[in-house]
């Protein structure tokens, strides 16, 4: 076996005690291996294999996330860029991830909860998504420092002119109830939270985030196998472990990465009447694409409420709106031809 990449790395281990390890990649005939190396003192504890196949994107990906996992535990690289990828942060993404960083720490748990409360109103209300409403995030930074006028909810990370003119009052009427030990303006925050703890922290981000594109690249491998063997979407859940809205998801994404999915729309359409096809689409054709809802009820009819739910329908709907996209994007890129 060839080693590719090699790099060492380092952590304090008690008071001053400093403990070392090695993390390789090395390739053989097409076959990637990634492992982790252990020492102490001047003895090797033995190797680790973190991967052992083919894909060099997989491989990259589980490398990314062991490594996160490494350096959050205080493992820390002799060669920087370990992540083979931009690392560099501008100061006022680091003021803002270290805003992130204090409110998971400090967040006022009855305040966000009452902050939850309230967007799950206003999303029924207002017929929109939560996340569309305020992220989860948003509201954690909310909770932690507790805003009590415009200028000062201004200053939290994500918190525009117009968040603030739509949902502010709201907002500063849950917050200004509550007492709090702190001022704004939040350059304090720098201090409070301490370096090693933040960059810690931020390596617990990249895992978190290489850990979703593991899962990820590994769905989309079962997914296309599955597809390619003609399986439909109950068997396609059972092998992936996600639920059929996450595979439907997954294999919109399929579509737009240009491969073909048409074998499970053929397949999972293949009891749907044309006329239930055909009313779809001219839907999509007369409404556009953009959502689904008014689309369902174009084609079903406005009391349109079965026994078995709409879920199955909008399956449906999303099926055919992979096939109608297609069909757009072919056309578009035909009459520029022209």
């Amino acid at each position: 076996m060839q080693i590719v990449f090699m790099n060492r790395l380092s952590r304090m281990s008690g008071a001053d005690q400093e403990v070392f390890a090695q993390l390789w990649i090395g390739e053989e005939e097409g076959l990637w291996r990634l492992g982790w190396r252990d020492f102490s003192g001047t003895q090797e504890m033995g190797d680790s294999l973190w991967y052992e196949g083919g894909s060099w994107n997989e491989m990259l990906c589980v490398y990314r996330h062991e490594l996160a996992v490494k350096m959050g535990d205080g493992y820390r690289p002799l060669i920087d860029g370990a992540f083979h990828e931009e690392e560099n942060l501008s100061s006022r993404s680091q003021e803002h991830l270290k805003l992130q960083h204090y409110s998971e720490q400090h967040g006022n748990e009855k305040v966000y909860e009452e902050l939850c409360a309230w967007r799950r109103g206003k999303a029924s209300s207002e017929r929109k998504a939560p996340y569309v409403i305020a992220s989860n995030r948003l509201l954690r930074l909310i909770s932690a420092f507790l805003p009590y006028t415009p200028e000062e909810l201004l200053q939290i990370p994500g918190v525009g002119e117009g968040k603030a003119s739509q949902y502010g009052a709201d907002w500063l009427q849950i917050t200004s109830a509550v007492q709090r030990g702190h001022n704004f303006p939040l350059s304090w925050v720098n201090e409070a939270i301490g370096e090693e703890n933040f960059v810690s922290w931020l390596y617990k981000q990249k895992e978190i985030k290489y850990k979703k594109q593991l899962e990820r690249l590994r769905l989309r491998r079962v997914l296309l196998q599955g597809i390619e063997n003609g399986q439909g979407m109950e068997q396609l859940k059972a092998l992936s472990g996600v639920s059929r809205r996450e595979v439907l998801e997954a294999v919109e994404e399929l579509e737009k990465d240009g491969y073909s999915v048409e074998k499970l729309i053929a397949l999972e359409l293949s009891e749907v009447t044309s006329i239930e096809q055909n009313n779809i689409w001219t839907a999509y054709e007369l409404i556009g694409d953009t959502f689904l809802k008014p689309v369902l009820y174009k084609a079903y009819g406005e009391d349109f409420s079965p026994a078995e739910g709409l879920d199955i329908y909008y399956e449906r709907l999303r099926l055919i709106r992979i096939r109608f996209r297609r069909e757009q994007t072919a056309r578009l890129g035909l009459a520029t031809n022209l």
